[in-house]
């Protein structure tokens, strides 16, 4: 194996280290560190048996199912445990890769020099444009929760929708702000220098030699080695606070408000701290997404890929069950990669059936999905992996039982 291959394997098997431990089965000890050990051997294989094409193909796929897979905790955490239907998980999503990108960006030309000034050329490093995508999105979410979360069911459902459309309205018109319609382009990316030809300032050059061979179509790799640390860090934290005293009281104001309410509970507080909790971590996922595709614009955010996908990943994987929501993603997301290939297959098909349908064949796409939805709701309503009714560490026992 070569060195940029092992290389390569290496930061794979890294980002599987952070994966697997999630997806394993809880309770056994060896659940972190065999998760580890098999993620390390894992990517390591990969790079040594896979061609190099399907190989970035693999790590593209795995990025993209790590950020809805943050997408799906978010949405967890305020459907699963509080019972709000969020229909603007999309409005979230922008807020939060906006946010980021204008954060760190440098002034862009054409835009008046006073917006110039406030917005832009902060040129903050990363983890601060995530930061502050996750504190604009909770203030976002807390000045829409306080009206909304009066609402119930569908007419929650509703207004949702409307706020997510008002937020990509707002990215998409309002020129002073993210530059429009137009793509808001350069957004920096971590590590970036350590796969150029420049080196990183703060690299020591003892360690330069070891990522010398690697080039900047190797960052793929790196990239989603951050995202799965940050999908790992924030599973570890939401699934940390919904076991505490916290998460059963989301899930006694989900199931029974007025029995939490008469416990001394305060519901309407309870609420809207899901609720902003949910679109933090969708604001983290905007930003990780923003600084992986590097321009963004408003027709990133639709709601067919920005909400309702993210709705069919939660139902498949276990609504209620953070395990399930990773997984639910991850599957989703292979199923809409591959229905990809097989919309491509279908157009020699539609072309000898009728000369324009070729041109919707990426509407069997949306069919399968939705068919797959079906599917859930009919035959398996509680996931693949179903919420555990017992969720306290201190009712499992010293060991996890």
């Amino acid at each position: 194996m070569s060195q940029v291959l092992f290389l390569k394997g290496l930061m794979l098997g890294i980002a599987l280290a952070f994966l697997l431990p999630i997806l394993l089965p809880p309770g056994p000890r060896w659940r972190v560190p065999g998760g580890i050990l098999l993620g390390l051997a894992a990517g390591l294989g990969i790079a040594a048996s896979v061609p190099p094409g399907y190989l970035s193909y693999l790590v593209g796929f795995l990025t993209m199912a790590s950020l809805y897979g943050l997408l799906a905790l978010g949405l967890n955490t305020q459907w699963g445990y509080t019972g709000h239907l969020n229909f603007g998980v999309a409005g979230f999503f922008a807020v939060g890769a906006f946010t980021s990108a204008l954060v760190t960006i440098e002034a862009p030309s054409g835009l008046a020099a006073q917006y110039t000034q406030v917005l832009f050329g902060l040129e903050m490093p990363f983890l601060v444009g995530v930061l502050a995508a996750a504190l604009v999105s909770g203030v976002v979410a807390l000045i829409v929760a306080v009206p909304v979360l009066r609402l119930r069911l569908d007419f929650l459902a509703i207004a949702t929708i409307g706020v997510a459309e008002i937020i990509r309205l707002v990215f998409q018109n309002e020129r002073w702000l993210a530059n429009g319609p137009q793509p808001l382009r350069g957004i920096p990316q971590p590590g970036r220098c350590l796969f150029e030809s420049r080196p990183c300032e703060w690299l020591p050059d003892s360690l330069a030699w070891v990522v010398e061979p690697l080039s900047t179509r190797d960052y793929t790799a790196f990239y989603l080695m951050v995202v799965a640390a940050f999908l790992a860090l924030g599973y570890a934290l939401i699934e940390r606070a919904c076991r505490s005293p916290w998460g059963r009281m989301l899930r006694a104001v989900r199931d029974e408000e007025a029995s939490a309410a008469m416990n001394g509970k305060n519901v309407p507080f309870a609420r809207i701290q899901a609720f902003v909790v949910g679109a933090m971590v969708m604001g983290v996922a905007g930003a990780l997404y923003a600084h992986y595709t590097v321009a963004i614009d408003y027709s990133h955010f639709h709601a067919l890929f920005g909400t309702f996908l993210v709705w069919i990943m939660l139902m498949l994987g276990g609504s209620g069950n953070h395990r399930g929501a990773i997984l639910g993603a991850i599957l989703v997301w292979g199923v809409w990669a591959g229905t990809a290939f097989l919309a491509n297959a279908l157009e020699p098909v539609l072309a000898a059936i009728h000369p324009e349908l070729p041109g919707r064949a990426q509407y069997v796409r949306w069919l399968l999905v939705s068919l797959l939805l079906a599917a859930v709701v009919l035959f398996r309503p509680q996931g693949l992996l179903p919420e555990e009714m017992r969720v306290s560490n201190y009712l499992r026992g010293p060991r996890g039982r």
